[in-house]
């Protein structure tokens, strides 16, 4: 049965952080996926960027941006989902899929969604991180009888990467 675990953390909690870092420690097993991250100017986060395991990188979402769609003040390039995101998500039965996160802007790509709906449903280990908040999509995936959901925190943010690789470096 595959692994199919959702790292949940409220924003800033350390979710890419610890997606990156399981990322390097499993160097030997074939991993696809992509991050995201945080895009600041003078301190300040103007945006977001989308960067797949294997160093492609976009703005995905940007305060200069005009959307639609609009996630907050954020502008979203639906595009960079279809040019990195779902590209990045193609993977054989020996395959981990690291997804960095499951979030709105994301899943503002419907594409992106049914994606994610045939990831879960695949044979093939799962680790994706979703924000606390509640969402329809992401609940659904948390009631799952087939996930795990574990809580990123600060007191688990540095030791949960490795013990993910070991449960996972097979």
């Amino acid at each position: 049965m595959p692994t199919r675990i959702l790292l949940e953390g409220r924003p800033g909690s350390g979710k890419t952080t610890a997606i990156r870092r399981l990322a390097a420690l499993l160097r030997a097993r074939e991993t696809a996926g992509f991050t995201t991250e945080e895009i600041r100017t003078g301190g300040a986060r103007v945006g977001f960027a989308l960067e797949t395991l294997s160093g492609r990188r976009a703005v995905l979402a940007h305060v200069d941006l005009p959307g639609p769609p609009r996630v907050g003040r954020y502008g979203v390039d639906l595009g960079v989902m279809e040019r990195l995101a779902l590209p990045a998500l193609a993977w054989s039965a020996r395959t981990l899929v690291l997804v960095d996160e499951l979030g709105r802007m994301e899943l503002a790509h419907r594409p992106f969604e049914e994606a994610v709906r045939a990831l879960f449903a695949a044979d093939v280990d799962v680790v994706a991180t979703v924000q606390a908040q509640h969402g329809p999509f992401t609940d659904a995936l948390k009631r799952r009888a087939d996930v795990e959901v574990i809580h990123l925190t600060r007191a688990n943010r540095d030791t949960l990467p490795g013990q993910l690789a070991t449960r996972l470096g097979h």
